[in-house]
Protein backbone atom coordinates (compact mmCIF):
# COMPACT_ATOMS: atom_id res chain seq x y z
CA UNK A 1 0.00 0.00 0.00
CA UNK A 2 2.83 1.83 0.83
CA UNK A 3 4.59 1.50 -2.43
CA UNK A 4 1.13 2.21 -4.14
CA UNK A 5 1.06 5.57 -2.62
CA UNK A 6 4.62 6.27 -3.29
CA UNK A 7 3.66 6.23 -6.74
CA UNK A 8 0.84 7.91 -7.30
CA UNK A 9 2.05 10.51 -4.61
CA UNK A 10 -0.62 10.32 -2.15
CA UNK A 11 0.22 13.44 0.31
CA UNK A 12 0.52 12.34 3.92
CA UNK A 13 -2.69 13.63 5.34
CA UNK A 14 -4.61 11.81 2.21
CA UNK A 15 -2.42 8.96 3.26
CA UNK A 16 -3.65 9.31 6.98
CA UNK A 17 -7.53 9.68 6.27
CA UNK A 18 -7.54 6.11 4.00
CA UNK A 19 -5.71 4.30 7.09
CA UNK A 20 -7.88 5.42 9.36
CA UNK A 21 -10.87 4.75 6.77
CA UNK A 22 -9.40 0.95 6.65
CA UNK A 23 -8.50 0.90 10.76
CA UNK A 24 -12.68 2.03 10.76
CA UNK A 25 -13.34 -0.63 8.24
CA UNK A 26 -11.75 -3.30 9.82
CA UNK A 27 -13.36 -2.52 13.15
CA UNK A 28 -16.68 -2.26 11.69
CA UNK A 29 -16.28 -5.91 10.13
CA UNK A 30 -15.17 -6.89 13.39
CA UNK A 31 -17.91 -5.85 15.11
CA UNK A 32 -20.08 -7.34 12.89
CA UNK A 33 -18.50 -10.75 13.24
CA UNK A 34 -18.89 -10.32 17.03
CA UNK A 35 -22.45 -9.27 16.96
CA UNK A 36 -22.77 -12.08 14.50
CA UNK A 37 -21.43 -14.71 17.04
CA UNK A 38 -23.28 -13.39 20.01
CA UNK A 39 -26.53 -13.42 17.63
CA UNK A 40 -25.44 -16.81 17.11
CA UNK A 41 -24.72 -17.45 20.49
CA UNK A 42 -28.39 -15.92 21.67
CA UNK A 43 -29.61 -18.53 18.89
CA UNK A 44 -28.22 -21.49 20.37
CA UNK A 45 -28.76 -20.33 24.06
CA UNK A 46 -32.65 -19.79 22.98
CA UNK A 47 -32.63 -23.39 20.55
CA UNK A 48 -31.24 -24.73 24.19
CA UNK A 49 -33.87 -23.65 26.07
CA UNK A 50 -36.51 -23.86 23.62
CA UNK A 51 -35.36 -27.39 23.28
CA UNK A 52 -35.63 -27.57 27.76
CA UNK A 53 -38.58 -25.95 27.43
CA UNK A 54 -40.40 -28.50 24.32
CA UNK A 55 -38.94 -31.38 26.80
CA UNK A 56 -40.43 -30.31 29.94
CA UNK A 57 -43.54 -30.15 27.82
CA UNK A 58 -43.49 -33.33 26.03
CA UNK A 59 -42.70 -34.95 29.77
CA UNK A 60 -45.87 -33.38 31.26
CA UNK A 61 -47.84 -34.20 27.79
CA UNK A 62 -46.54 -37.51 27.78
CA UNK A 63 -47.40 -38.01 31.65
CA UNK A 64 -43.37 -38.52 32.81
CA UNK A 65 -41.52 -36.72 35.64
CA UNK A 66 -38.28 -37.79 34.22
CA UNK A 67 -36.36 -39.25 31.20
CA UNK A 68 -33.26 -40.81 31.26
CA UNK A 69 -29.83 -40.27 29.07
CA UNK A 70 -30.09 -36.74 29.97
CA UNK A 71 -27.49 -35.03 32.15
CA UNK A 72 -28.76 -32.72 34.89
CA UNK A 73 -26.06 -30.40 35.21
CA UNK A 74 -24.59 -28.13 32.43
CA UNK A 75 -22.00 -30.07 30.76
CA UNK A 76 -19.80 -28.83 27.29
CA UNK A 77 -20.92 -26.40 25.24
CA UNK A 78 -24.22 -24.66 23.78
CA UNK A 79 -24.26 -27.20 20.92
CA UNK A 80 -23.23 -29.93 23.16
CA UNK A 81 -26.08 -29.57 25.07
CA UNK A 82 -27.98 -29.24 22.38
CA UNK A 83 -26.69 -32.53 20.55
CA UNK A 84 -27.22 -34.33 23.97
CA UNK A 85 -30.91 -32.83 24.27
CA UNK A 86 -31.77 -33.72 20.56
CA UNK A 87 -32.24 -37.48 20.55
CA UNK A 88 -34.33 -37.52 23.76
CA UNK A 89 -36.90 -34.80 21.76
CA UNK A 90 -36.81 -36.53 18.84
CA UNK A 91 -38.12 -39.66 20.79
CA UNK A 92 -40.11 -37.33 23.13
CA UNK A 93 -41.48 -36.41 19.30
CA UNK A 94 -42.42 -39.81 18.29
CA UNK A 95 -43.63 -40.98 20.86
CA UNK A 96 -46.19 -38.01 21.36
CA UNK A 97 -47.49 -38.68 17.81
CA UNK A 98 -47.93 -42.30 18.36
CA UNK A 99 -49.87 -41.56 21.76
CA UNK A 100 -51.63 -38.83 19.79
CA UNK A 101 -52.79 -41.23 17.43
CA UNK A 102 -54.09 -43.57 20.11
CA UNK A 103 -55.93 -41.09 21.77
CA UNK A 104 -57.45 -40.04 18.18
CA UNK A 105 -58.22 -43.78 17.78
CA UNK A 106 -60.34 -44.10 20.72
CA UNK A 107 -61.84 -40.98 21.16
CA UNK A 108 -63.41 -41.14 17.72
CA UNK A 109 -65.27 -44.75 18.64
CA UNK A 110 -66.04 -42.91 21.75
CA UNK A 111 -67.43 -40.15 19.54
CA UNK A 112 -69.18 -42.90 16.66
CA UNK A 113 -70.91 -45.15 19.63
CA UNK A 114 -71.88 -42.24 21.02
CA UNK A 115 -73.68 -40.94 17.93
CA UNK A 116 -74.95 -44.35 17.61
CA UNK A 117 -76.12 -44.36 21.19
CA UNK A 118 -78.28 -40.85 20.31
CA UNK A 119 -79.08 -41.41 17.27
CA UNK A 120 -77.54 -38.78 15.15
CA UNK A 121 -77.42 -39.64 11.83
CA UNK A 122 -75.09 -36.47 10.79
CA UNK A 123 -71.59 -37.52 9.79
CA UNK A 124 -69.11 -38.07 12.62
CA UNK A 125 -66.12 -35.64 12.32
CA UNK A 126 -62.92 -36.30 13.45
CA UNK A 127 -62.60 -35.64 17.17
CA UNK A 128 -59.90 -32.84 18.47
CA UNK A 129 -56.83 -34.61 20.72
CA UNK A 130 -55.77 -32.55 23.90
CA UNK A 131 -52.28 -32.36 23.21
CA UNK A 132 -51.88 -30.77 26.71
CA UNK A 133 -52.94 -34.28 28.12
CA UNK A 134 -51.09 -37.58 26.62
CA UNK A 135 -50.66 -39.47 29.81
CA UNK A 136 -51.46 -43.15 29.92
CA UNK A 137 -54.05 -42.39 32.85
CA UNK A 138 -55.56 -40.15 30.37
CA UNK A 139 -55.84 -42.77 27.73
CA UNK A 140 -56.98 -45.24 30.27
CA UNK A 141 -60.25 -43.31 31.47
CA UNK A 142 -60.81 -43.14 27.51
CA UNK A 143 -60.49 -46.73 27.79
CA UNK A 144 -62.51 -47.11 30.13
CA UNK A 145 -64.94 -44.73 28.63
CA UNK A 146 -65.17 -47.00 25.51
CA UNK A 147 -65.45 -50.10 27.23
CA UNK A 148 -68.25 -48.72 29.06
CA UNK A 149 -69.88 -47.83 25.52
CA UNK A 150 -68.73 -50.19 23.80
CA UNK A 151 -70.69 -52.77 26.68
CA UNK A 152 -73.55 -50.13 26.50
CA UNK A 153 -74.13 -50.81 22.64
CA UNK A 154 -73.75 -54.26 22.79
CA UNK A 155 -76.93 -54.64 25.25
CA UNK A 156 -78.80 -52.64 23.35
CA UNK A 157 -77.48 -54.33 20.66
CA UNK A 158 -78.71 -57.72 22.00
CA UNK A 159 -82.03 -55.80 23.27
CA UNK A 160 -82.40 -54.80 19.52
CA UNK A 161 -81.64 -58.15 18.11
CA UNK A 162 -84.34 -59.51 20.68
CA UNK A 163 -86.95 -56.98 20.08
CA UNK A 164 -86.21 -57.27 16.22
CA UNK A 165 -86.49 -61.84 16.82
CA UNK A 166 -89.85 -61.12 18.79
CA UNK A 167 -91.41 -59.15 16.06
CA UNK A 168 -89.82 -61.55 13.43
CA UNK A 169 -91.96 -64.49 15.46
CA UNK A 170 -95.33 -62.23 16.03
CA UNK A 171 -95.27 -61.30 12.44
CA UNK A 172 -94.80 -65.08 11.67
CA UNK A 173 -97.73 -66.07 13.52
CA UNK A 174 -100.11 -63.49 12.89
CA UNK A 175 -99.43 -63.32 8.91
CA UNK A 176 -98.05 -59.98 9.02
CA UNK A 177 -94.88 -58.90 6.53
CA UNK A 178 -91.83 -58.55 8.72
CA UNK A 179 -89.90 -56.54 6.56
CA UNK A 180 -92.28 -53.43 6.50
CA UNK A 181 -93.24 -54.10 9.31
CA UNK A 182 -89.25 -53.34 11.01
CA UNK A 183 -88.41 -50.96 8.12
CA UNK A 184 -91.14 -48.66 9.51
CA UNK A 185 -89.35 -48.70 12.43
CA UNK A 186 -86.04 -47.87 11.38
CA UNK A 187 -84.36 -48.48 7.85
CA UNK A 188 -81.44 -50.58 9.23
CA UNK A 189 -83.62 -52.67 10.84
CA UNK A 190 -84.00 -54.79 7.68
CA UNK A 191 -82.08 -58.35 7.01
CA UNK A 192 -80.00 -56.71 4.70
CA UNK A 193 -78.16 -54.94 7.02
CA UNK A 194 -75.13 -55.76 8.85
CA UNK A 195 -75.50 -56.36 12.59
CA UNK A 196 -73.12 -53.97 13.56
CA UNK A 197 -75.24 -51.54 11.35
CA UNK A 198 -78.43 -51.23 13.30
CA UNK A 199 -79.63 -48.20 14.69
CA UNK A 200 -79.52 -48.62 18.87
CA UNK A 201 -80.78 -45.59 19.55
CA UNK A 202 -83.39 -44.68 22.46
CA UNK A 203 -86.01 -43.86 20.04
CA UNK A 204 -85.44 -46.87 17.96
CA UNK A 205 -85.09 -49.30 21.11
CA UNK A 206 -88.64 -47.03 22.48
CA UNK A 207 -90.38 -47.67 18.99
CA UNK A 208 -88.92 -51.31 18.74
CA UNK A 209 -90.74 -51.72 22.32
CA UNK A 210 -94.39 -50.12 21.19
CA UNK A 211 -94.01 -52.65 18.09
CA UNK A 212 -93.87 -55.43 20.52
CA UNK A 213 -96.77 -54.63 22.81
CA UNK A 214 -99.07 -53.65 19.80
CA UNK A 215 -98.08 -57.00 17.97
CA UNK A 216 -98.51 -59.16 21.21
CA UNK A 217 -101.87 -57.30 22.06
CA UNK A 218 -103.04 -57.72 18.53
CA UNK A 219 -101.89 -61.69 18.95
CA UNK A 220 -103.81 -62.09 22.32
CA UNK A 221 -107.32 -60.03 20.87
CA UNK A 222 -106.90 -62.80 17.48
CA UNK A 223 -106.19 -66.15 20.05
CA UNK A 224 -108.94 -64.98 22.33
CA UNK A 225 -111.36 -64.51 18.78
CA UNK A 226 -109.89 -67.40 17.56
CA UNK A 227 -110.82 -69.72 20.54
CA UNK A 228 -114.30 -68.13 20.58
CA UNK A 229 -114.71 -69.27 17.29
CA UNK A 230 -113.23 -72.71 18.06
CA UNK A 231 -115.66 -72.94 21.12
CA UNK A 232 -118.50 -71.96 19.03
CA UNK A 233 -117.72 -74.79 15.94
CA UNK A 234 -117.35 -77.43 18.56
CA UNK A 235 -120.50 -76.68 19.81
CA UNK A 236 -121.99 -76.56 17.02
CA UNK A 237 -120.52 -79.82 15.38
CA UNK A 238 -121.31 -81.51 18.48
CA UNK A 239 -124.77 -80.29 18.32
CA UNK A 240 -125.50 -81.24 14.35
CA UNK A 241 -123.28 -84.65 15.20
CA UNK A 242 -120.84 -83.05 12.38
CA UNK A 243 -118.96 -86.25 11.00
CA UNK A 244 -114.98 -86.23 12.13
CA UNK A 245 -113.87 -85.42 8.33
CA UNK A 246 -115.30 -82.39 8.25
CA UNK A 247 -113.92 -81.06 11.59
CA UNK A 248 -110.56 -82.09 10.65
CA UNK A 249 -110.80 -79.86 8.28
CA UNK A 250 -110.93 -76.75 10.67
CA UNK A 251 -108.13 -78.38 12.73
CA UNK A 252 -105.68 -75.74 12.66
CA UNK A 253 -108.20 -73.58 14.40
CA UNK A 254 -109.78 -75.96 17.36
CA UNK A 255 -106.09 -77.24 18.15
CA UNK A 256 -105.97 -73.36 19.74
CA UNK A 257 -109.00 -73.75 21.79
CA UNK A 258 -107.62 -73.88 24.95
CA UNK A 259 -103.60 -72.63 24.19
CA UNK A 260 -102.21 -69.91 26.00
CA UNK A 261 -100.45 -66.87 23.96
CA UNK A 262 -97.07 -67.97 24.64
CA UNK A 263 -97.82 -71.39 23.14
CA UNK A 264 -98.99 -70.22 19.92
CA UNK A 265 -95.95 -70.13 18.32
CA UNK A 266 -96.83 -71.98 14.65
CA UNK A 267 -96.54 -69.40 11.46
CA UNK A 268 -99.32 -67.97 10.05
CA UNK A 269 -101.88 -69.79 13.01
CA UNK A 270 -103.10 -66.51 13.91
CA UNK A 271 -103.63 -64.98 10.17
CA UNK A 272 -106.68 -62.72 9.59
CA UNK A 273 -107.90 -65.14 6.37
CA UNK A 274 -107.67 -68.01 8.83
CA UNK A 275 -109.87 -66.04 11.21
CA UNK A 276 -112.56 -64.76 8.55
CA UNK A 277 -112.60 -68.73 7.38
CA UNK A 278 -113.55 -69.74 10.89
CA UNK A 279 -116.33 -66.78 11.16
CA UNK A 280 -117.84 -67.88 7.78
CA UNK A 281 -118.48 -71.86 8.99
CA UNK A 282 -119.33 -70.28 12.14
CA UNK A 283 -122.27 -68.28 9.97
CA UNK A 284 -123.24 -71.19 8.16
CA UNK A 285 -123.40 -73.37 10.70
CA UNK A 286 -125.17 -70.89 12.67
CA UNK A 287 -127.79 -71.21 9.54
CA UNK A 288 -127.79 -74.61 9.49
CA UNK A 289 -128.73 -74.68 12.98
CA UNK A 290 -131.63 -72.45 12.82
CA UNK A 291 -132.76 -74.99 10.16
CA UNK A 292 -132.28 -78.24 12.27
CA UNK A 293 -133.76 -75.99 15.79
CA UNK A 294 -136.00 -78.63 16.64
CA UNK A 295 -133.71 -82.10 16.42
CA UNK A 296 -131.79 -80.06 18.30
CA UNK A 297 -134.11 -79.06 21.03
CA UNK A 298 -135.15 -82.43 21.36
CA UNK A 299 -131.61 -83.71 21.84
CA UNK A 300 -131.18 -81.34 24.46
CA UNK A 301 -135.04 -81.98 25.81
CA UNK A 302 -133.39 -85.90 25.97
CA UNK A 303 -130.20 -85.03 28.26
CA UNK A 304 -132.05 -83.00 30.60
CA UNK A 305 -134.67 -86.65 30.96
CA UNK A 306 -132.11 -88.46 31.04
CA UNK A 307 -130.87 -86.40 34.16
CA UNK A 308 -134.02 -86.35 35.74
CA UNK A 309 -134.56 -90.68 35.10
CA UNK A 310 -131.62 -90.95 36.80
CA UNK A 311 -132.11 -88.82 39.52
CA UNK A 312 -135.59 -90.14 39.74
CA UNK A 313 -137.33 -86.93 39.15
CA UNK A 314 -140.61 -86.99 37.61
CA UNK A 315 -140.94 -85.20 34.49
CA UNK A 316 -144.42 -84.47 31.44
CA UNK A 317 -141.90 -85.81 28.41
CA UNK A 318 -145.25 -85.31 26.26
CA UNK A 319 -145.95 -82.18 27.71
CA UNK A 320 -142.40 -80.80 27.56
CA UNK A 321 -141.68 -81.76 23.30
CA UNK A 322 -145.11 -79.54 22.78
CA UNK A 323 -143.63 -76.78 24.62
CA UNK A 324 -140.57 -76.76 22.44
CA UNK A 325 -142.73 -76.92 19.29
CA UNK A 326 -144.94 -74.43 20.65
CA UNK A 327 -142.33 -71.89 20.70
CA UNK A 328 -140.45 -72.90 17.87
CA UNK A 329 -143.16 -72.88 15.78
CA UNK A 330 -144.51 -69.41 17.43
CA UNK A 331 -141.23 -67.84 16.19
CA UNK A 332 -141.18 -65.91 19.49
CA UNK A 333 -137.83 -66.96 20.68
CA UNK A 334 -135.08 -66.82 19.16
CA UNK A 335 -133.07 -69.86 18.50
CA UNK A 336 -130.14 -69.19 20.65
CA UNK A 337 -132.14 -68.22 23.35
CA UNK A 338 -134.16 -71.50 23.21
CA UNK A 339 -130.68 -73.05 23.36
CA UNK A 340 -129.31 -70.73 26.25
CA UNK A 341 -132.47 -71.46 28.16
CA UNK A 342 -132.18 -75.21 27.64
CA UNK A 343 -128.63 -75.27 28.54
CA UNK A 344 -129.61 -73.48 31.81
CA UNK A 345 -132.34 -75.77 32.59
CA UNK A 346 -129.43 -78.98 32.04
CA UNK A 347 -127.02 -77.07 34.08
CA UNK A 348 -130.02 -76.93 37.59
CA UNK A 349 -130.63 -80.45 36.67
CA UNK A 350 -126.87 -81.61 36.80
CA UNK A 351 -127.54 -79.01 40.32
CA UNK A 352 -130.15 -80.55 41.81
CA UNK A 353 -129.17 -84.18 40.90
CA UNK A 354 -126.26 -83.69 42.57
CA UNK A 355 -127.76 -82.23 45.74
CA UNK A 356 -129.95 -85.39 45.85
CA UNK A 357 -127.06 -87.99 45.33
CA UNK A 358 -125.96 -88.90 48.80
CA UNK A 359 -129.72 -89.11 49.72
CA UNK A 360 -130.65 -91.41 46.30
CA UNK A 361 -127.28 -93.94 47.30
CA UNK A 362 -128.71 -94.22 50.71
CA UNK A 363 -132.21 -95.27 49.09
CA UNK A 364 -130.47 -97.71 46.93
CA UNK A 365 -129.07 -99.23 49.75
CA UNK A 366 -132.51 -99.05 51.85
CA UNK A 367 -133.95 -101.19 48.80
CA UNK A 368 -131.04 -103.04 48.64
CA UNK A 369 -131.88 -103.96 52.02
CA UNK A 370 -135.18 -104.60 51.93
CA UNK A 371 -134.47 -106.72 49.25
CA UNK A 372 -132.39 -109.20 51.56
CA UNK A 373 -135.28 -108.60 54.01
CA UNK A 374 -137.61 -110.13 51.76
CA UNK A 375 -135.58 -112.68 50.48
CA UNK A 376 -134.90 -113.71 54.36
CA UNK A 377 -138.88 -113.84 54.64
CA UNK A 378 -139.19 -116.64 52.01
CA UNK A 379 -136.06 -118.62 53.30
CA UNK A 380 -137.19 -118.80 56.80
CA UNK A 381 -140.85 -119.83 55.73
CA UNK A 382 -138.74 -122.54 53.18
CA UNK A 383 -139.12 -126.25 55.81
CA UNK A 384 -136.55 -127.52 53.69
CA UNK A 385 -134.10 -125.09 54.32
CA UNK A 386 -131.94 -127.25 56.10
CA UNK A 387 -131.80 -130.21 53.80
CA UNK A 388 -128.26 -130.97 52.40
CA UNK A 389 -129.67 -129.48 48.98
CA UNK A 390 -127.35 -128.02 46.66
CA UNK A 391 -126.49 -124.65 47.60
CA UNK A 392 -128.00 -124.51 51.01
CA UNK A 393 -124.66 -124.06 52.46
CA UNK A 394 -124.39 -120.78 49.59
CA UNK A 395 -127.91 -119.61 51.14
CA UNK A 396 -127.20 -119.99 55.07
CA UNK A 397 -124.24 -117.91 54.58
CA UNK A 398 -126.48 -115.52 52.52
CA UNK A 399 -128.94 -115.79 55.46
CA UNK A 400 -126.49 -114.61 57.66
CA UNK A 401 -125.38 -111.53 56.25
CA UNK A 402 -129.18 -110.59 55.46
CA UNK A 403 -129.64 -111.17 59.04
CA UNK A 404 -127.16 -108.58 59.83
CA UNK A 405 -128.06 -106.23 57.17
CA UNK A 406 -131.97 -106.09 58.18
CA UNK A 407 -130.41 -105.27 61.38
CA UNK A 408 -129.27 -101.82 60.21
CA UNK A 409 -132.47 -101.09 58.33
CA UNK A 410 -133.35 -99.17 60.77
CA UNK A 411 -130.89 -96.47 61.46
CA UNK A 412 -131.11 -96.56 57.65
CA UNK A 413 -134.28 -95.51 57.46
CA UNK A 414 -133.46 -92.71 60.41
CA UNK A 415 -130.42 -91.60 58.21
CA UNK A 416 -132.36 -91.36 55.25
CA UNK A 417 -135.28 -89.15 57.04
CA UNK A 418 -132.91 -87.06 58.67
CA UNK A 419 -130.97 -86.07 55.52
CA UNK A 420 -134.21 -85.76 53.33
CA UNK A 421 -135.74 -83.33 55.93
CA UNK A 422 -132.76 -81.36 55.80
CA UNK A 423 -132.41 -81.43 52.25
CA UNK A 424 -136.36 -80.73 51.96
CA UNK A 425 -135.91 -77.47 54.34
CA UNK A 426 -132.71 -76.31 52.39
CA UNK A 427 -134.11 -76.46 49.10
CA UNK A 428 -137.79 -75.54 50.80
CA UNK A 429 -139.15 -78.24 48.29
CA UNK A 430 -140.37 -81.69 48.95
CA UNK A 431 -138.02 -84.51 47.42
CA UNK A 432 -139.78 -87.04 45.40
CA UNK A 433 -138.60 -90.48 44.19
CA UNK A 434 -140.27 -90.87 40.79
CA UNK A 435 -143.16 -88.86 41.81
CA UNK A 436 -143.90 -90.48 45.20
CA UNK A 437 -142.42 -88.11 47.96
CA UNK A 438 -139.90 -89.83 49.99
CA UNK A 439 -140.63 -89.08 53.55
CA UNK A 440 -144.46 -90.92 53.13
CA UNK A 441 -142.44 -93.90 51.35
CA UNK A 442 -140.04 -94.09 54.70
CA UNK A 443 -143.33 -93.33 56.53
CA UNK A 444 -145.60 -95.96 54.88
CA UNK A 445 -142.55 -98.12 54.87
CA UNK A 446 -142.04 -97.91 58.90
CA UNK A 447 -146.01 -99.03 59.53
CA UNK A 448 -146.00 -101.69 57.61
CA UNK A 449 -143.24 -102.57 59.50
CA UNK A 450 -144.68 -101.99 62.66
CA UNK A 451 -147.86 -104.08 61.25
CA UNK A 452 -145.50 -106.80 59.96
CA UNK A 453 -144.31 -107.23 63.62
CA UNK A 454 -147.93 -106.80 65.01
CA UNK A 455 -149.08 -109.50 62.67
CA UNK A 456 -146.08 -112.13 63.65
CA UNK A 457 -146.08 -111.06 67.40
CA UNK A 458 -150.58 -112.41 66.82
CA UNK A 459 -149.85 -115.21 65.24
CA UNK A 460 -147.72 -116.47 67.82
CA UNK A 461 -150.06 -115.69 70.34
CA UNK A 462 -152.67 -117.57 68.35
CA UNK A 463 -150.70 -120.25 67.65
CA UNK A 464 -149.76 -120.54 71.76
CA UNK A 465 -153.46 -120.76 72.08
CA UNK A 466 -154.78 -123.19 69.57
CA UNK A 467 -151.74 -125.46 71.30
CA UNK A 468 -153.27 -124.58 74.62
CA UNK A 469 -156.37 -126.19 73.15
CA UNK A 470 -155.00 -128.94 71.54
CA UNK A 471 -153.20 -129.87 74.78
CA UNK A 472 -156.50 -129.58 76.85
CA UNK A 473 -158.83 -131.69 73.91
CA UNK A 474 -156.35 -134.70 73.42
CA UNK A 475 -156.71 -136.13 76.96
CA UNK A 476 -160.61 -136.61 75.91
CA UNK A 477 -159.76 -138.57 72.83
CA UNK A 478 -161.27 -135.52 70.96
CA UNK A 479 -159.86 -135.10 67.60
CA UNK A 480 -158.50 -131.58 67.04
CA UNK A 481 -160.22 -129.85 64.14
CA UNK A 482 -157.54 -127.99 61.95
CA UNK A 483 -157.85 -124.22 61.46
CA UNK A 484 -157.95 -122.99 58.45
CA UNK A 485 -154.44 -121.52 57.27
CA UNK A 486 -153.86 -117.97 58.04
CA UNK A 487 -153.55 -115.63 55.55
CA UNK A 488 -149.73 -113.73 56.28
CA UNK A 489 -149.47 -110.17 55.30
CA UNK A 490 -146.02 -109.97 53.23
CA UNK A 491 -144.56 -106.11 53.92
CA UNK A 492 -141.14 -106.37 53.05
CA UNK A 493 -139.84 -102.12 52.67
CA UNK A 494 -140.62 -100.48 49.44
CA UNK A 495 -142.05 -103.78 47.83
CA UNK A 496 -144.73 -104.15 49.77
CA UNK A 497 -148.00 -102.61 50.18
CA UNK A 498 -150.12 -102.66 53.52
CA UNK A 499 -153.98 -101.96 51.73
CA UNK A 500 -154.78 -101.45 48.00
CA UNK A 501 -155.32 -97.77 48.59
CA UNK A 502 -152.24 -97.41 49.97
CA UNK A 503 -149.03 -98.04 47.57
CA UNK A 504 -145.39 -96.84 47.30
CA UNK A 505 -144.37 -96.44 43.88
CA UNK A 506 -141.15 -97.66 42.92
CA UNK A 507 -138.30 -98.15 40.48
CA UNK A 508 -138.00 -101.41 38.66
CA UNK A 509 -134.35 -102.20 40.87
CA UNK A 510 -136.82 -101.92 43.82
CA UNK A 511 -139.60 -103.72 42.90
CA UNK A 512 -138.72 -106.32 40.79
CA UNK A 513 -140.85 -104.80 37.10
CA UNK A 514 -139.56 -102.66 34.95
CA UNK A 515 -141.68 -99.10 34.27
CA UNK A 516 -143.38 -98.42 31.39
CA UNK A 517 -141.47 -96.78 28.16
CA UNK A 518 -142.60 -94.71 25.28
CA UNK A 519 -141.49 -95.39 21.85
CA UNK A 520 -138.59 -93.67 22.44
CA UNK A 521 -137.11 -95.72 25.07
CA UNK A 522 -138.18 -92.97 27.85
CA UNK A 523 -139.68 -94.05 30.78
CA UNK A 524 -143.61 -93.44 31.25
CA UNK A 525 -144.31 -92.48 35.08
CA UNK A 526 -148.49 -91.83 34.15
CA UNK A 527 -149.01 -95.22 34.44
CA UNK A 528 -148.75 -96.83 37.93
CA UNK A 529 -146.93 -100.10 38.59
CA UNK A 530 -147.34 -102.42 40.99
CA UNK A 531 -144.90 -103.99 42.91
CA UNK A 532 -144.43 -107.75 42.33
CA UNK A 533 -143.81 -108.63 46.31
CA UNK A 534 -147.67 -106.50 46.84
CA UNK A 535 -149.86 -108.93 48.90
CA UNK A 536 -153.22 -108.24 50.31
CA UNK A 537 -155.46 -109.99 52.89
CA UNK A 538 -157.81 -111.76 50.41
CA UNK A 539 -161.39 -111.17 51.40
CA UNK A 540 -162.37 -114.64 51.71
CA UNK A 541 -159.18 -115.15 54.12
CA UNK A 542 -160.33 -114.69 57.75
CA UNK A 543 -157.95 -114.33 60.53
CA UNK A 544 -159.68 -116.08 63.86
CA UNK A 545 -160.09 -114.06 66.50
CA UNK A 546 -158.17 -114.73 69.87
CA UNK A 547 -160.55 -115.57 72.34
Amino acid sequence: MQQIWDEVGETDEDRDKMLLQIDQECLDVYNRKVDQAVKSRDHLLQALADAKVEFSRLLSALGQKTYDGIPEKKLGSIKEQLAAIAPALEKLWKQKDERVIKFLDVQSQIKKISSEIAGSSEQVETPKVDESDLSLKKLDEFHAQLQDLQKEKSERLHKVLKFVSAIHDLCAVLGIDFFSTATEVHPSLNDSTGVQSKSISNDTLSSLARTVLALEEDKKQRLQKLQELATQLIDLWNLMDTTEEEQSLFDHVTCNKSASVDEVSIPGALALDLIEQAEVEVERLDQLKASRMKEIAFKKQAVLEEIFVCSHIEIDSEASQHKIMALIDSGNIQPAELLADMDNQIVKAKEEAESRKEILDKVEKWMAACEEESWLEDYNRDQNRYNASRGAHLNLKRAEKARILVGKIPALVDSLTTKTRAWEQDCDTTFTYDGVPLLSMLDEYMMLRHDREEEKRRLRDQKKFHEQIKEQETPFGSTPIPSRPLGTKKVVGPRANGSGNRRLSLNSHQNGSRPSTTKDGRRDHSRTVAPVNYVAISKDEHIPSTP
